[in-house]
């Protein structure tokens, strides 16, 4: 296993393109009581923003996590390539980011059906791992800043 953390003007290609690939994804967050909650999600990252976005509705149990605790990971698998981006979440309700977070949304997957509980969670993301055969080149320094470096899991 490999990671990458962002500088997302470096951002490798071919994990830019597993990222844009129509794959949904498992989210995990966490209750209060501390154990996890994973459900299926779609992630559209936003290079433009630094970012990643989801989708979904005010009253999801997602939502209550993201608002307790920000921490979550989403990951996605094709076959033998897969990525885990990890990262902070934010719950957030006005229109401006609700429209990016859709609009991405639907660059990567399809128009969302309309939704007025609809709400965006923005991630911060603190790293992307991923399979070893997912990019291309590796930089054997642990914690090179925009280079994959081994990792574990």
């Amino acid at each position: 296993m490999s990671s990458w953390r962002p500088g997302w003007s470096d951002l490798p290609g071919d994990l830019a393109a597993f990222w844009t690939e129509r794959h949904l994804c498992t989210l995990t967050t966490l209750r209060p009581d501390g154990s996890p909650h994973v459900v299926p999600v779609g992630v559209a990252l936003d290079p433009e923003e630094e970012c990643a976005w989801i989708i979904t509705s005010r009253t999801s149990r997602k939502v209550r996590n993201v608002q307790l605790t920000a921490g979550l990971a989403a990951c996605q698998v094709d076959g033998r390539r897969w990525s885990t981006l990890e990262g902070e979440g934010r719950v957030l309700t006005d229109r401006a980011s609700v429209a990016r977070a859709e609009e991405r949304y639907a660059s990567r997957y399809r128009v969302p059906r309309p939704n007025r509980e609809r709400v965006a969670i923005r991630v911060s993301v603190d790293r992307f791992l991923h399979s070893s055969g997912l990019v291309a080149s590796v930089d054997p320094t642990p914690g090179a800043a925009g280079g994959s470096t081994p990792g574990t899991s």
